[in-house]
Parts: structure tokens; sequence; C-alpha cells
């Protein structure tokens, strides 16, 4: 069972796009706290944040479009029943 992402036992549960849009925006937020620091270490992580932002974003992305291929392709999500794969 996940814990984050809704599914038959979590319907309240998030969609992956949405989880990954949440980390994103808290990665951001830390940024901003370290923008100014020069110091080799925090240009480091600094470094390391913009890429994972990058990447971040590019999973949201891939998410929205599975989620829309669902939609299109299922309608939307009943509780209790898979769209696909095995219940």
């Amino acid at each position: 069972m996940t814990h984050f992402l809704a599914n038959d036992q979590n319907p309240s549960g998030y969609k992956l796009e949405d989880v990954l849009a949440i980390i994103r925006a808290d990665i951001v937020k830390r940024a901003t706290k370290i923008v100014d620091d020069r110091r080799p270490e925090a240009r480091q992580v600094m470094d390391n944040n913009i890429r994972i932002l990058a990447l971040l974003s590019e999973a949201i992305t891939l998410a929205e479009e599975s989620t829309r291929v669902l939609e299109k392709s299922f309608g939307p999500s009943v509780h209790g029943k898979p769209r696909i794969g095995k219940g």
C-alpha cells in the first residue's frame, strides 16, 4: 500500500503530480534561504537543487500526461476499481 498516492485503499490520497509539485515548492522555498550564500558547499547544494527542480518538473509533466491518458481512455477513477492493471 502506498502512503501518499491515491489508490483503492487510500482514495483520499494525492495524484503523483500533486506530490511532486508539493516537493518542488518545498525545495524552492529552501533554496531561497541559501541563494546568497557564496560558500562552495552552499553553491553545490544550490546547483543540486536546480538540477533536482528540473527533474521534478519533467516528472510532473510525465505524471500529468499519464493522468490525461488514463482519464481519456478509461474515464475518472472509481473507488475500488483500478483503471489499468490488477486490482
